[in-house]
């Protein structure tokens, strides 16, 4: 979580200034914040110069930020909650999108979890959301800065009766008395983001002993993680957002879980659980194409949405499917087909052209080709040819293939 990786050294070095953002939190730092709301980026130098008359030039450099960094947040948060939050740059980019947090957060309420201790909080955003659900919350990081922001957060959005904010190592805290535990660990290091689960801070190994050690936890971890390193203990959760793959989490204690692995779509909320098929035999492209969500792939449930509608695989390292006949599905975009090709960009560029297609979706799974370098290479004119199309490049039978369709209205992510 990004509190883990700023320390008090940091803030006392100038990186992040502690004190500067407790003056944020009083009557002339309040004030400051909401000068500047709606501000537009362009006015900023003209607006740093004017508010500098009035103001040390150290508080209006941190309101300034903070104003460009609850911008950011809103895609996360909405705009009103972010409007009101507080927030770090290293928290922006690692905190958990508002609605992600929020099912999480409803998945702990429906097991009955009265209290969850919220180990490397970060900014609070989970924190936060788990308040909103009615659960009691110890919010805990080793960062000074983190831990002030995080407060911060929850008494602006008003469940600081509920969240208690601990700066500590987490390795430390006694969550006795919580009845359920959630790790958040550091997933990014000096070079950027660690792909070894033992990397992280705390380690994988070292987070599941403390979910372990409760009756319920829930475990975050980076959607990329091998299933083989997944515990045999824990279900596992991939979750996307709008088609966008967000997280896995890592459940212990839920009955039932261990062992499963599930696909969550958000905002709709289907929840896709893993039925242990094999994976299905490659065959004829049918006149449907299924391009199955992130999660659903990351989670390796391909071949559940195979069988839901009744399709087969492109070929046996592409997670297309196809099928003959639309059945609707929440789990993947469907498309319908209407030309199946060998890839070659002349031929695809003379199609184009004589069907008047102007705008053209690239998509590839198996191709070396770059969507961006296909563009080019097509020489389309959107102004003269308004039609368009989706074009797939990917391997059918294990052939570089072509396919030109369209999405089927109503299973867009």
């Amino acid at each position: 979580m990004p509190g883990l990786a700023l320390g008090q050294a940091e803030c006392q070095a100038g990186r992040v200034d502690l004190d500067t953002f407790g003056q944020l939190l009083d009557d002339e730092g309040r004030q400051l914040l909401r000068t500047l709301e709606g501000y537009r980026a362009g006015d900023e130098l003209a607006l740093a110069t004017r508010l500098r008359r009035d103001h040390a030039p150290d508080l209006v450099s941190a309101a300034l930020t903070q104003a460009r960094l609850r911008r950011r947040a809103a895609a996360k948060f909405g705009a009103e909650d972010a409007a009101r939050m507080y927030f770090t740059p290293d928290g922006v980019e690692q905190a958990t999108r508002a609605r992600v947090a929020a099912h999480r957060a409803a998945r702990f309420a429906a097991l009955g979890v009265s209290g969850v201790a919220d180990l490397c909080c970060g900014v609070g955003g989970d924190a936060v959301a788990l308040a909103r659900a009615g659960i009691r919350v110890l919010a805990v990081d080793r960062s000074p800065l983190a831990c002030a922001v995080a407060r911060a957060n929850a008494e602006a959005l008003g469940v600081g009766d509920l969240v208690e904010v601990r700066c500590a190592e987490v390795a430390e805290v006694d969550t006795a008395g919580y009845d359920a535990v959630f790790v958040d660990p550091a997933r990014r290091g000096k070079r950027g983001r660690l792909f070894d689960p033992e990397a992280y801070s705390p380690p994988l190994s070292r987070a599941v002993a403390a979910a372990r050690a409760v009756p319920c936890a829930a475990l975050k971890v980076a959607p990329g993680i091998p299933h083989e390193a997944v515990p045999p203990q824990a279900g596992a959760e991939w979750v996307s957002d709008e088609g966008d793959v967000k997280e896995a989490v890592l459940w212990f204690g839920v009955p039932g879980e261990a062992g499963t692995v599930r696909a969550t779509l958000l905002p709709g909320g289907h929840t896709l659980l893993g039925r242990g098929l094999p994976d299905p035999a490659p065959g004829a492209v049918g006149r449907y194409l299924y391009e199955p969500d992130g999660a659903v792939i990351r989670a390796h449930l391909v071949a559940e949405v195979a069988e839901d509608v009744g399709g087969r695989l492109l070929d046996p390292t592409i997670a297309y499917v196809t099928a003959d006949e639309p059945h609707p599905t929440p789990y993947a975009t469907a498309y319908e087909i209407s030309d199946v090709l060998p890839f070659n960009v002349k031929r695809l560029r003379a199609l184009l052209r004589e069907r008047g297609v102007g705008v053209v979706t690239v998509k590839k799974r198996g191709s070396a080709v770059e969507p961006e370098e296909l563009r080019g290479k097509l020489k389309l004119n959107p102004k003269r040819d308004r039609g368009a199309c989706t074009v797939f490049l990917t391997r059918v039978a294990g052939a570089p293939a072509m396919l030109l369709g369209s999405p089927v209205p109503g299973t867009a992510p």
